[in-house]
């Protein structure tokens, strides 16, 4: 006797609905592959979307609940009016966001994406029909973690909350560790009424979002690219989680590749900074540390005339791009001075270190708005062989990942941080506002070095000047 589909009740919508969530998968393979280049990254976001609005309207017209129910109109209409709202405020936060609040934005989305799976977690939990007690936690407080880490995150970044560097913190967070494993393990152990499980379920929640808020609030300076990455991961682990809660194979899927990424992205970043995660989590890295007293020496100036003439006869010149450059949003300005360099003969490339500025790929991201060539991007392994050879090295806005603290002052919060060597150049021009510490918050001997000169002003405005000096000469 042949058993059909239809015995097992199984409906040609369900078939569809799980290719659907095939091709989504693909789509995310093929989007993650696209964006790991400038030139095809926008390629890469259209497939990924793609991906996921063909796994959401596919879920919304085909997908059936546990008693073969499929979504009322009513709620369709619901979820179409909610997805509408959240598409066109994104939409306007997107177009409206500056490139140097794209670490806030990020750590904001984050943060929705926590927040949307715990919320998924705290409404299965009591149900009656859900058999995933474990992973239903686990979505909850992941998903929580992230949401309120993310959150401080980006409060943060935008200079709205400050940094807690007491010693206390790191035994207080341990302290929460362990209250919150003890009390899922209580709550997966033994049997709750409905009401006891909500009561349990909302404490638990609380003391995910307390600790989520305490365990970033001690971390600052170039450790938070490598925070805001392992959130990103945390949020992609809560949604894979919501997926299995659900059954659901493409948030599923979704959610192990944004995990994946995130994960692999901040063990490339720890290693680039040469710590651990522990200790990026538990160090409080940037925290205020000065490192050692020493002589400073003589800070040096030098005039727009003389950059322009020691630009202009150089042979080689490397730019060394930082969190400054895009406050002062001189991208398009510090590509115009490149052109016109390379227009003298001069070979100009960017030295770009993993956590300059303040989320991963910030820099890239910023000057491929610029329509840098990505050619002339170098990462910091690449380019310090030959930071020797360079005439001049221009650091405009960076400070932390140039400091050579990271190689002769052991005390120091850097120290061991591998950083470009601008300082073996045979020549540096500093571009900096004032002789304000960077976000590590520490003093830059570079700035003392025979070698270096400083020119300041505001990023952008010098640019441009310094291009109007060159074309005199």
């Amino acid at each position: 006797m042949n058993t059909t589909l239809q015995d097992l009740g199984i409906t040609a919508g369900d078939v569809f609905l799980e290719i659907s969530y095939l091709l989504a998968a693909v789509f995310f393979v093929i989007g993650l592959k696209l964006m790991s280049h400038p030139e095809s990254a926008r390629k890469g976001n259209f497939y990924a979307a793609g991906g996921m609005g063909l796994a959401m309207v596919t879920t919304l017209f085909l997908h059936r609940d546990a008693s073969g129910a499929h979504i009322g109109m009513i709620n369709i209409v619901v979820i179409v009016v909610a997805i509408a709202v959240g598409g066109i405020f994104g939409t306007i936060v997107a177009r409206r966001v500056k490139m140097t609040a794209m670490p806030q934005l990020v750590s904001f989305f984050n943060a929705t994406g926590g927040a949307a799976s715990a919320l998924v977690a705290l409404m299965e939990y009591s149900n009656p029909d859900n058999t995933s007690a474990l992973v239903t936690l686990l979505g909850l407080i992941i998903g929580t973690i992230a949401f309120s880490g993310s959150m401080i995150a980006y409060g943060k970044l935008d200079g709205k909350i400050g940094d807690i560097f007491a010693g206390w913190v790191k035994y207080f967070n341990l302290l929460m560790i362990g209250i919150i494993v003890a009390l899922t393990v209580y709550m997966l152990a033994f049997d709750h009424s409905p009401e006891m499980q909500t009561t349990l379920s909302y404490i638990l929640l609380t003391l995910a979002l307390i600790y989520g808020i305490m365990f970033v609030m001690p971390i600052g300076g170039a450790d938070m690219p490598v925070v805001i990455s392992l959130l990103n991961s945390l949020t992609g682990i809560a949604a894979a989680m919501a997926g299995f809660i659900y059954g659901n194979q493409a948030m599923i899927l979704g959610g192990i590749f944004v995990g994946s990424a995130g994960s692999i992205l901040t063990l490339l970043m720890c290693k680039a900074m040469n710590r651990s995660l522990i200790n990026v989590i538990v160090g409080s890295f940037g925290g205020g540390g000065a490192g050692v007293d020493k002589e400073q020496g003589n800070i040096k100036e030098i005039t727009l005339s003389d950059a322009a003439v020691l630009l202009s006869y150089s042979q080689k010149v490397v730019i060394v791009p930082g969190y400054g450059l895009a406050v002062a949003q001189a991208q398009h300005a510090c590509n115009d001075l490149v052109k016109l360099l390379e227009s003298k003969g001069v070979e100009v490339k960017f030295a770009i270190h993993p956590v300059a500025g303040r989320m991963p790929g910030h820099m890239n991201v910023l000057l491929a708005e610029a329509d840098v060539p990505y050619t002339k991007l170098v990462e910091m392994d690449n380019i310090n062989p030959d930071m020797p050879n360079t005439d001049v090295t221009v650091v405009i806005g960076a400070n932390d990942v140039v400091n050579p603290a990271s190689y002769d002052d052991p005390s120091s919060p850097i120290y061991g941080m591998p950083i470009i060597n601008a300082h073996e150049s045979k020549n540096i021009i500093v571009m900096k506002r004032g002789m304000g510490k960077g976000y590590a918050g520490i003093e830059n001997f570079l700035f003392f070095n025979e070698k270096t000169r400083m020119l300041f002003g505001h990023a952008k405005d010098t640019l441009q000047a310094l291009v109007g000096e060159i074309k005199e000469l």
